[in-house]
């Protein structure tokens, strides 16, 4: 079994760099172990609290799962492939619309898990902009630039639309999801203005006092769902993962439950879910059940 983990990562490892250059992977063989079922995910404080529960839920119907954290391009080209079963990370219909367009008739889409998500660059409370044409009046405080996250996410894609559509004296700087809460966290501190890519749900609402830029244009659109996505065939062949990920839904207030778990000094994402699992067990019988 482990032999057949390490491969499965090394093909998944593969696709990251093919889909990072722009190339399309082949289709790859199918695991033959039915019982062995791949969680592919992007390294957002939120799709980390998801899969991991979801994790969690499906050991407990007898799974062994195995968790592939890539970027939002591998991770749907690995979807596509079959090297991953599921995600439970598609933010649709607009930050993850490009890859569901690319690969949409090789994948299963099982509707939403999560209602209530939004997207929009974030600033702190006491910052004097308030819509996203403000930035360009205060973009020195803002020493000129939008704190973004990794290269391959939607979002950024938007961001750059935006910083087109609004003509914006501002750069849109690249990193990852942690290093624009650090970021955040370090000039909240210095009560200084900042400018970070922003979505919801996410810890960082509840840690610090912020609010959205408006948005007059709608680059960012109006709220998204997060849906879970499976690979072709996954119902023939696990019929059981596939009902508990169908059933599988929750709200921005648990996932929220679980992200702060997640920020607690020497937290493990796979002990904070396994807690929430447990003292959630009710809502976990209904996915178990589906």
């Amino acid at each position: 079994m482990q032999k057949h983990i390490l491969s499965r990562r090394i093909r998944l490892a593969s696709l990251a760099m093919l889909a990072g250059s722009g190339l399309a992977a082949g289709g790859l063989a199918q695991a033959d172990d039915h019982n062995s079922i791949n969680l592919a995910y992007v390294e957002w404080a939120s799709e980390v609290a998801s899969t991991n529960v979801v994790r969690v839920v499906l050991e407990q119907a007898g799974y062994e799962v195995d968790m592939t954290s890539l970027s939002a391009a591998a991770m749907w080209q690995a979807l596509s492939t079959g090297d991953a079963d599921a995600i439970v990370a598609a933010w649709l219909p607009t930050t993850h619309a490009d890859y569901m367009e690319r690969v949409g008739d090789q994948v299963e889409d099982l509707g939403a898990n999560l209602d209530g998500t939004k997207l929009g660059l974030v600033v702190p409370a006491y910052s004097e902009a308030d819509s996203i044409p403000d930035l360009n009046d205060h973009a020195e405080a803002f020493n000129n630039e939008i704190i973004g996250i990794d290269p391959g996410a939607g979002l950024m894609s938007l961001t750059e639309e935006v910083v087109d559509t609004y003509d914006l004296d501002l750069r849109l700087r690249s990193g990852s999801g942690a290093t624009m809460t650090a970021a955040l966290s370090s000039a909240i501190a210095n009560e200084e203005d900042i400018v970070v890519t922003g979505w919801t749900p996410h810890w960082k609402f509840a840690r610090f006092d912020l609010k959205y830029l408006e948005d007059p244009e709608n680059v960012y659109g109006g709220p998204e769902q997060i849906h879970t996505v499976v690979r072709q065939g996954l119902q023939d062949d696990m019929p059981e993962a596939y009902a508990i990920l169908d059933a599988f839904e929750w709200t921005p207030e648990q996932m929220g439950e679980v992200m702060l778990m997640n920020q607690q000094d020497d937290s493990e994402p796979y002990e904070s879910a396994k807690q929430w699992v447990e003292d959630n067990q009710d809502v976990v019988n209904e996915w178990l059940e589906g």
